[in-house]
């Protein structure tokens, strides 16, 4: 069953293919935009501000910093009473987009930040084994104590030493 904001995504993706559009940064833009003031959402979502004030607010908001469609986009979301799925719609958008384009993002997740050899390695070896482009968001969590995890494409490669511990004790306690 797919979500609403994977349908609103999946149409603005066909839009952008048919025109010929990157809306990527755009979206990022208009994601930003709403990180940096949250009571905007709010402002948009309201029943009790006339819908036409709301649209106003968007075009002053976004005009001139992202392309019509975007703009557009995020007017219909308001209209149809969904601006609060904005950003679950850019990400869906931006997934499809990376899809496309053979691309993925791995999250990775180390107990120490990693060098960029290391995170350089890292996606040379991850590119070979996914066949793809791979671009790395990565954290740092200590709790791990060493090594580190990746989250890609629904999979974990988990090579920490947590994990290693854990099994350890599974295998002890047996």
């Amino acid at each position: 069953m797919n979500a609403v904001y994977t349908d609103y995504a999946d149409a603005l993706f066909s839009l952008a293919g048919e025109t010929g559009e990157d809306l990527c940064d755009d979206l990022a833009v208009v994601q930003a935009v709403f990180r940096e003031e949250p009571g905007y959402l709010d402002l948009l979502s309201s029943p009790g501000i006339p819908l036409s004030q709301r649209l106003e607010a968007i075009r002053q908001a976004l005009e001139g910093r992202v392309s019509p469609t975007v703009c557009s986009f995020v007017k219909l979301l308001c209209e149809q009473g969904h601006i609060r799925l904005f950003d679950a719609c850019a990400d869906a958008y931006a997934a499809m987009d990376r899809a496309a384009r053979r691309q993925v993002v791995a999250k990775v997740t180390s107990a120490v930040p990693l060098t960029e050899e290391q995170q350089s390695r890292l996606v040379s070896k991850l590119s070979a084994l996914s066949g793809r482009q791979v671009t790395l968001d990565c954290a740092v969590d200590p709790t791990l104590l060493g090594g580190l995890t990746v989250h890609m494409d629904g999979n974990v490669l988990d090579g920490s030493v947590t994990h290693r511990l854990r099994e350890m004790k599974e295998v002890m306690d047996t």
